[in-house]
């Protein structure tokens, strides 16, 4: 999930990195075929074409931090201020993955297992049933209905037998550690998917889907509904009915709470309003979810839905076999969601799971650490970055183009990662990721593979692209600081893009 700060509205090498594996550089694609699109660009006036962007004097309150690399031969095509430390917004997701697919390799998989915490008989669990995760993001509606999984489950305990739970569902989130929020995350973005609330156990992205409907007349009560119900806020309607379609509303949740306000008011003939918004206690949400589905599909649960955390006495399992171990898809295919539409809750699951992978524990902390032993394995000095969350939401991130462009370089350099890497990234378009709708009807389209990244006054966007003559180019561009429209920032790093999509070396 893209994100853009609310209040900003709704709305990613210096030296050559030498591949472990010792692969050569790949060859030339093949040249792009000629449009009209725009005319061909000289080598030799790229760099003045691009100054006539970033130095602009439109610009000159604001920060530009550019590089631009042939892959080819390893030169310098352009470069800006690419030393500078910039906010890089999800561009930080570039980072992460990196370090995941060097970490934990790109077959990785998360479990969650579902073990009997009691002896079974007859039918009957006479206990609680723990669900324990460690971090899976993928149990979500991204391929269809968001519980089909727990249909499955309850598909499994059936066939074994189990008719019955006299206990609880209880959710064990105890792989990762009780901070559920990144570092420098803001507090007025609580409320908001984006900023959902990172755990080893996760159902639907820990979002819930809230509509708001006006009702029967001016000055009267909206209505407010929470789908599932099992998200767990508590919803302070301060919501009326106002005149024709138009609609104002304002969402606040703070940290730690589950009450959740709403207020505004929503025009009488502008039907439902819906977003999404970040539930409070992930692994709770998790298991009324599962309780839920197992109900319905005739498993009568006697106790209620808790996490772990809650309970004073904790279920035994010791020497207790699972009734059966959930394995999910591979890193590989998790990255592309990460990617293609920027998801936060991913990164920050990556950062934690390679900090527990790691065995140095699963937080934010550990998973920094293990990333700046990557980083310094592939020669980037600590001066280059500062690390505080996985997904770029933090405004506590520092980056370089130039730490950018090097571990780019470095993943497509290296025959266990460039494929799956760049597969991962959003192709400029196409593909329903977050550039389908930028560089349509230039020679980009198509061609540029590059991530976002987008919070109040940052953008930016790193990634590839090819020349008119199908030599490969790496670029970071980073916006910071900046009071012109956003759409201004973005339309200069397009036709940026598009520039070095149309360079020739004839």
């Amino acid at each position: 999930m893209h994100h853009t700060l609310r209040r900003a509205g709704a709305a990613l090498l210096v030296a050559l990195a030498v591949s472990a594996c010792g692969a050569k550089t790949p060859p030339a694609a093949a040249p792009l075929p000629a449009t009209a699109a725009a005319p061909a660009v000289p080598l030799s006036s790229l760099p003045r074409e691009l100054d006539r962007i970033f130095a602009a004097p439109a610009f000159d309150r604001m920060q530009w931090g550019v590089l631009v690399r042939s892959l080819q031969t390893g030169q310098v095509l352009y470069e800006h201020q690419a030393g500078k430390l910039l906010m890089p917004a999800s561009n930080m997701k570039i980072v992460t993955l990196a370090a995941a697919a060097e970490r934990l390799g790109w077959d990785h998989t998360w479990t969650t297992s579902v073990t009997p915490a009691g002896r079974v008989d007859n039918g009957i669990l006479k206990g609680d049933l723990v669900v324990a995760g460690t971090g899976d993001p993928t149990i979500n509606g991204r391929s269809g209905e968001a519980t089909a999984i727990f249909h499955k489950w309850a598909d499994l305990l059936l066939a074994a037998g189990l008719r019955r739970i006299e206990g609880r569902i209880v959710g064990d989130a105890s792989a990762f550690d009780d901070e559920e929020l990144g570092a420098g995350w803001a507090w007025d973005d609580m409320a908001f998917d984006y900023s959902a609330p990172v755990s080893a156990l996760q159902f639907n992205e820990d979002v819930a889907r809230l509509v708001v409907r006006p009702g029967p007349g001016e000055g009267s009560p909206a209505t407010i509904e929470l789908v599932p119900v099992e998200g767990g806020l508590v919803v302070d309607n301060r919501v009326t009915t106002g005149a024709g379609r138009h609609v104002a509303l304002s969402l606040r949740r703070l940290p730690g709470s589950e009450r959740l306000t709403v207020s505004g008011t929503i025009g009488r003939l502008a039907g439902e309003w819906t977003r999404l918004v970040a539930v409070d206690s992930p692994s709770a949400y998790f298991a009324r979810a599962l309780r839920r589905v197992l109900v319905e599909r005739g498993i009568e649960v006697t106790g209620a839905a808790v996490d772990v955390r809650a309970l004073e006495v904790k279920p035994v399992l010791d020497l207790t076999e699972p009734f059966f171990v959930h394995r999910s898809p591979p890193l590989s295919e998790a990255a592309r969601v990460l990617m293609k539409v920027s998801q936060n809750l991913y990164a920050e699951t990556f950062l934690k799971t390679i900090g527990a992978v790691a065995g140095t524990g699963g937080n934010a902390e550990s998973g920094r650490k293990e990333v700046a032993r990557v980083l310094q394995s592939w020669g980037i000095a600590p001066e280059e970055y500062v690390l505080a969350d996985g997904s770029g939401l933090s405004r506590y991130n520092y980056l370089t183009p130039h730490m950018l462009v090097t571990i780019l370089e470095r993943i497509y350099r290296d025959p266990r990662h460039r494929d799956p890497f760049i597969a991962a990234l959003p192709v400029g378009g196409e593909d329903g990721g977050t550039i389908a709708r930028r560089f349509k009807g230039t020679r980009a389209a198509g061609n540029v593979k590059a991530k976002t990244g987008s919070l109040a006054n940052v953008r930016a966007l790193s990634g590839y692209v090819t020349t008119l003559d199908g030599e490969p180019l790496v670029f970071s561009i980073i916006a910071n600081n900046f009071t012109v429209p956003q759409a201004t920032i973005d339309a200069s790093i397009d036709r940026a893009v598009e520039l070095m999509a149309n360079t020739t070396r004839r």
